[in-house]
């Protein structure tokens, strides 16, 4: 973990959160500015900036994550779907530099590209 990262600091509980799991290698937290009735994060205890920074080492921590976010998403009463968002990068959108899945859904959540 990073001193200074935001989520490193949410994970080992220094900022308080509403967390929705956690085990050895996981922490996943409502998001504290939601665009949906449920928006909650994933993020790996080991710090690592983005998907940019992924590496071979990090392929079971990225699939074991992929795999709590439907699981997550049920328990917080996802059951007709929900969109996964990774944002990589400055050029990417993201905010905060410490891999995050962000789980979002509930209500009506807009196209992610508008089609004309």
């Amino acid at each position: 973990m990073s001193d200074n990262c935001l989520f490193c600091k949410i994970a080992r509980g220094e900022i308080p959160s509403r967390k929705v799991y956690e085990d050895d290698e996981v922490f996943a937290f409502h998001d504290i500015h939601p665009v949906a009735p449920v928006h909650f994060m994933l993020v790996p205890k080991r710090h690592f900036a983005s998907l940019l920074d992924a590496k071979e080492e990090h392929a079971a921590l990225l699939g074991k994550m992929l795999l709590l976010a439907p699981k997550l998403a049920r328990e917080q009463g996802l059951e007709n779907g929900f969109r996964t968002v990774i944002n990589s990068g400055k050029g990417g959108g993201q905010e905060v530099f410490h891999l995050h899945i962000h789980v979002i859904g509930g209500g009506n959540i807009p196209p992610m590209v508008k089609r004309d």
